[in-house]
């Protein structure tokens, strides 16, 4: 019984998407070039689960680039009225376009030039009527057997507020590096974060000269932690780098003498690098094909800038 419902509850849902993509017209392309065009804010507001959705919509545009905060219609008659400015653009969503507290707003709105788009099932409704844009996000009926609560509706609503952040994004140019930037945190911002932001640099990074003597190369990764040290030129590029299995096998052909021996006679040569502005993910599917548990960070001209390890990399939970 509920796999029926569930299945009649999803048909209806996605027969209004494709209902509305077919509806798709001019009113879309006038509605992304009028919140493009905004200098300010573009402000989604809407009453009860029309209010819902617009907080959602809010919350996409704001993480793709697109300045946006919710207001709340009946706040905002309330003192709220002050967080619009001019340059500002509003979205307002209402399915039947007579929501009293949006409509008492116009006033206000068209006072302060700020131009207005609605989300709404009634085009001709006194929000569709007064709106720069009114967008068709009308259903054929909604997925509750009552047809009184709002499902299929606001399905719609928020796929189109959905394809308007999108659309905007992309005229914006939006890179993933913009993203990263918005999302510092969780899932997203790790899978995004690049190598530069992860590896020991500085005085974190282990590195000698090709003529250190080794019992100093010892030293040095000993103190560094990373199980490697770099091998450097005079001028600060990468020679090669010391592991620890570099060292045991030293140890297994030369033993003793290998405390007579210098960085450059027991270096790895020609190791694998990556640049700074590789992502964090690409960097540790290279380490685990290659089966390395540190990688060299190089510019272009071969300057070793840092070393990441495996275990930094583990710990972002990027798999």
């Amino acid at each position: 019984m509920s796999l029926d419902t569930a299945r009649r509850v999803l048909k209806i849902e996605a027969q209004a998407i494709n209902d509305v993509l077919a509806r798709l017209d001019g009113s879309f392309e006038r509605a992304v070039e009028l919140l493009f065009a905004c200098q300010g804010r573009v402000v989604l507001s809407g009453m009860g689960k029309s209010g819902l959705v617009a907080r959602k919509i809010s919350a996409t545009l704001s993480s793709t680039g697109t300045p946006s905060f919710f207001l709340h219609p009946a706040e905002a008659l309330h003192g709220d009225l002050g967080m619009l400015a001019r340059g500002d653009a509003v979205m307002a969503v209402s399915y039947g376009g007579e929501t009293q507290e949006i409509i008492a707003l116009l006033e206000a709105l068209k006072r302060l030039e700020i131009p207005l788009v609605t989300l709404t099932g009634k085009t001709k409704s006194t929000l569709g009527e007064a709106s720069d844009v009114a967008l068709d996000v009308s259903v054929r009926e909604e997925a509750c057997p009552m047809n009184l609560a709002p499902t299929a509706s606001t399905t719609v609503a928020m796929a189109v507020g959905d394809a308007l952040a999108v659309s905007l994004l992309e005229r914006r140019g939006f890179q993933s590096d913009d993203f990263a930037a918005l999302h510092p945190a969780g899932s997203l911002g790790k899978k995004l974060l690049r190598v530069e932001n992860l590896m020991h640099a500085g005085g974190a990074l282990p590195r000698v000269a090709l003529d250190t003597p080794m019992p100093d190369v010892f030293h040095e990764m000993s103190a560094k932690k990373l199980g490697m040290t770099t091998v450097t030129h005079a001028d600060g590029r990468l020679a090669g780098i010391v592991t620890d299995g570099d060292l045991r096998r030293l140890m297994e052909k030369h033993r003793g003498a290998v405390l007579e021996m210098r960085a450059g006679d027991g270096m790895t040569q020609n190791p694998q690098t990556i640049g700074p502005h590789i992502l964090a993910s690409e960097a540790l599917n290279l380490m685990e094909k290659r089966k390395i548990t540190s990688i060299v960070v190089v510019d272009e001209a071969g300057a070793v800038l840092g070393v990441v390890h495996l275990h930094d990399l583990w710990t972002l939970e990027l798999i």
